[in-house]
């Protein structure tokens, strides 16, 4: 199906978008030297980050962080079929993202204690990933595809740079895997990798809607043949990782409904002893509750109790409870 001509590249289009993204055209030192900077100090900024658990100084890593060139021209050189190019990108992309998870883990031998899931909302963010995950990264692939090829939408790229996390996860790699929890580590990295492989095949399909590949003839760059076998490689990428996002949506789904079954259990028990609930979730197969009241006793056998008549027999629990300071108790 042919676009729209509001949404048709141009040979000058083709031009803009090669000259950006192909980051070895042109001025190759001035334009790798610039990616390496700028990389760097993104993985500094997200690690800094995710450590001091800043969101806003996350974003800021976000803005700077150049990875999505190498991806968008990995986009652009499969709709051109150019080969060299793909390599280019896939090359660049992969040796960034260690590079990050190098600089994540560096950082994570300067820091107190471990920074996992538990204690760090940046890393508990980003360690379970789902398909609502894979679903923002495929709109943020669309755009950013759009962008390239209407000029006058361009600005919208800094969005599209805090819409789609790519450095931090990566950062989360790092630490996690300095804090030795390498369940998470791998949870941050199918997160990357969900956004790498969704920006690039809603791009590759924006792309070529757009009819880049007529304007690049008309532009007189090198057009090669599109083979179903790559389409065909794109579309398995996007299966393969559908089943691991799918089990996470539903082991996040069960939890939900653990927390929900629980909630009125407690709170009913904490209203008994004078107590107030102010959390709870569930962290590693066991319920942590916190309340809060004025003294550190409270009969956490009547809760165990509850519990099991909920139908959560089988479910281990702890309460936190803060009184001036704060006590854990198991119950049992």
């Amino acid at each position: 199906m042919q676009a729209p001509r509001w949404a048709r590249a141009t040979p000058i289009d083709v031009t803009r978008i090669t000259e950006r993204l192909y980051l070895t055209r042109g001025d190759r030192v001035r334009n790798l030297s610039a990616f390496a900077v700028l990389l760097v100090l993104a993985a500094v900024i997200a690690s800094a980050g995710v450590v001091s658990d800043s969101t806003a100084t996350v974003i800021g890593a976000m803005i700077v962080a150049p990875l999505m060139t190498p991806i968008l021209g990995t986009a652009t050189a499969i709709v051109l079929a150019d080969r060299r190019q793909i390599l280019h990108g896939i090359a660049l992309t992969a040796g960034g993202g260690a590079a990050v998870v190098v600089i994540g883990y560096a950082l994570g031998l300067l820091t107190q204690g471990d920074v996992v899931a538990a204690t760090n909302s940046q890393v508990a963010g980003r360690v379970s990933p789902g398909l609502i995950d894979l679903l923002a990264a495929l709109a943020t692939g669309g755009v950013g595809a759009f962008a390239l090829v209407r000029s006058d939408v361009s600005d919208t790229l800094p969005g599209v740079a805090i819409a789609i996390s790519l450095v931090p996860p990566l950062a989360v790699v790092g630490l996690t895997a300095e804090s030795g929890a390498y369940d998470e580590s791998l949870g941050a990295l199918l997160l990357f990798g969900t956004n790498v492989a969704a920006i690039i095949c809603t791009g590759v399909v924006v792309l070529l809607w757009s009819d880049l590949r007529d304007a690049a003839v008309a532009a007189g760059e090198p057009v090669g043949a599109l083979g179903r076998r790559t389409l065909a490689v794109l579309a398995a990428s996007m299966v393969v990782l559908v089943v691991p996002l799918a089990l996470g949506t539903w082991q996040v789904v069960q939890e939900q409904l653990v927390i929900a079954a629980a909630r009125p259990v407690a709170d009913d028990w904490a209203h008994d002893q004078g107590w107030e609930v102010t959390d709870i979730e569930l962290r590693q197969g066991t319920l942590h509750i916190t309340a809060v009241g004025r003294t550190f006793k409270a009969d956490d056998a009547a809760l165990r109790a509850a519990l099991d008549d909920a139908g959560l027999a089988d479910l281990p629990a702890e309460v936190t409870l803060v009184a001036g300071g704060s006590r854990s108790v198991p119950v049992s």
